[in-house]
């Protein structure tokens, strides 16, 4: 198995075909483009994995930077320390290396980076930008995150002066009516975004014999935790490696097996993570459904992993190995 088809576009594609590419893998890149993020915030963990499975340790250096997080859920406000890198999803897109096709003829494999439209959806809320203004200039290195009586929003700066807001569980408008430490900063409402899914989302099923989903084709995340650039990276990380040990000869059931149950396991801590912003964030119907269906989600991940054998193997550096049995 020499030839992999990636259907997808964004970091978990590209991801997976630099890595293939440099293993010496034929591989061909479809893309399938969907609306982008108006801002990305790379958490200093989510560029530690980027640089590393680019090769690039001055990526995304001269982006700017968030340096602190005041939040408001569920209690007094508490400002914390928070490394981040700012840019948008084109700019990431960007500075990534592009992968020219070198594949002709069907593929051996197929990665699919782009959605599948079979994903199991834990709660029913969407989110939408909006570009906004800020009144107050020490916001620049600054984010905020608050939960109200109907959702919660949160604001990253961007160019100076200006920032993106991002609004969960009803209009924007109305979420700021009910804010007390977003709405005193912020003005003049740009244009709103097109609504896109904030609730967790799992893929099912998650591979078949010769075929794989990676990114958020495979586990869509709650921005709440802002996690989901990393898993991204993650993901592309793990199934390359699946694919390369699939072609060594390696067990294609177990690595297989493998893939779905490190994903299942990733998005069983996720819903479990959410579910405490949620239990906490407020006391409304809205607030209680979403923490119900988190809930009900992890239940589920954790009845699925209990049918699954215990993980087999290890990743070292972009390789799969067995696991040593345990004593």
């Amino acid at each position: 198995m020499k030839s992999i088809a990636i259907r997808g576009s964004g970091i978990a594609a590209t991801g997976c075909a630099h890595i293939l590419a440099g293993a010496g893998f034929r591989v061909a890149i479809e893309e399938r483009r969907r609306l982008s993020v108006p801002t990305i915030m790379l958490s200093d963990p989510a560029l530690r994995l980027i640089r590393g499975v680019f090769d690039r340790p001055d990526l995304f250096a001269d982006q700017p930077r968030v340096t602190r997080r005041l939040v408001g859920w569920g209690g007094p406000e508490v400002m914390v320390p928070h490394g981040a890198a700012l840019a948008s999803e084109d700019q990431v897109q960007a500075a990534l290396p592009s992968i020219p096709s070198s594949q002709a003829g069907p593929a051996d494999f197929t990665i699919h980076a782009a959605p599948l439209g079979n994903m199991r959806i834990f709660g029913e809320r969407n989110a939408v930008a909006a570009r906004v203004k800020l009144r107050d200039p020490t916001c620049i290195e600054e984010a905020r995150i608050e939960a109200v009586a109907a959702g919660w929003l949160y604001l990253v700066p961007a160019e100076p002066g200006f920032g993106w807001l991002l609004g969960v569980g009803d209009s924007v408008d109305r979420l700021l009516g009910q804010s007390a430490l977003i709405a005193p900063v912020v003005d003049a409402l740009g244009a709103i975004s097109m609504p896109f899914p904030a609730a967790p989302r799992l893929q099912w099923p998650l591979h078949g014999d010769d075929w794989l989903a990676c990114g958020t084709a495979a586990l869509g995340f709650d921005p709440i935790c802002g996690d989901g650039t990393a898993q991204s990276v993650r993901e592309a990380i793990l199934a390359a490696a699946v694919v390369t040990a699939i072609a060594e000869g390696g067990d294609r059931a177990a690595l297989l097996t493998h893939y779905r149950s490190m994903l299942i396991a990733a998005m069983r801590r996720h819903l479990l993570l959410c579910a405490q912003f949620y239990g906490n964030g407020g006391q409304g119907d809205w607030w209680r459904a979403q923490h119900e269906a988190l809930m009900a989600g992890h239940h589920m991940c954790t009845g699925l992993l209990a049918r699954l054998p215990e993980p087999r193997f290890l990743l070292d550096g972009f390789r799969l190995v067995s696991r040593p049995a345990a004593a």
